[in-house]
């Protein structure tokens, strides 16, 4: 009995075929963890506007009372890319500087902006309620002058932190600081590529 010579060649084609689709599935997976994990994404020191924080720090969980009420939530930090402010409730003039960056840089990333959200760790008494809720609606305000704040607001060290707006990605890295007294654009820009590399947020 003679065997068929067609069918090796179509044993073949068809574990070609197999092995393309699987390519084609599992290269954009090997992509995006090779891009986060190998910190390719991340603006290099030269390309960033902000100043990078290496090594980047590992933010504890801690569940901060909401100030408008919401349930706390120890995740806060994860699952979407974080402006952070850390000041006190008065907020002065720098203050104001900053979030008004950060919601004019937030408004500017358009359809990106569901990506992103912007916190206010408020250090001491809060807050001029109503100036917050009529000039950065959708900011949310943790009350970080309780005991508990310590270890996350130990991460949070930068010499005049009054101007520093932070970034902390949605894994829960604190991975750049910005200062706000520089041109906003430069924030706007590193977000943009954070944003455009990151398949995570």
């Amino acid at each position: 009995m003679t065997s068929d010579p067609i069918a090796p060649e179509l044993r073949s084609r068809n574990l070609r075929t197999i092995l393309l689709l699987a390519a084609l599935f599992l290269l954009p997976l090997v992509a995006s963890f090779v891009l986060y994990y190998g910190n390719l994404w991340r603006p290099s020191g030269s390309a960033a506007h902000g100043e990078l924080i290496e090594p980047q720090r590992p933010l504890p969980r801690i569940a901060l009372p909401r100030l408008d009420g919401a349930a706390a939530d120890g995740d806060v930090f994860t699952r979407k890319w974080s402006l952070v402010y850390v000041g006190s409730g008065a907020c002065d003039d720098a203050c104001r500087r900053a979030l008004l960056v950060m919601r004019q840089d937030w408004i500017a990333l358009n359809e990106d902006m569901p990506r992103v959200q912007r916190v206010f760790l408020v250090t001491a008494d809060c807050c001029d309620r109503e100036f917050l809720e009529r000039e950065h609606p959708g900011l949310i305000l943790l009350d970080a002058s309780v005991e508990a704040a310590g270890p996350l607001l130990g991460n949070f060290t930068a010499p005049e932190r009054e101007h520093r707006i932070f970034i902390v990605d949605p894994l829960g890295n604190l991975m750049m600081q910005f200062d706000a007294r520089q041109d906003p654009k430069g924030l706007l820009r590193d977000l943009e590529r954070l944003l455009r590399l990151s398949h995570i947020g």
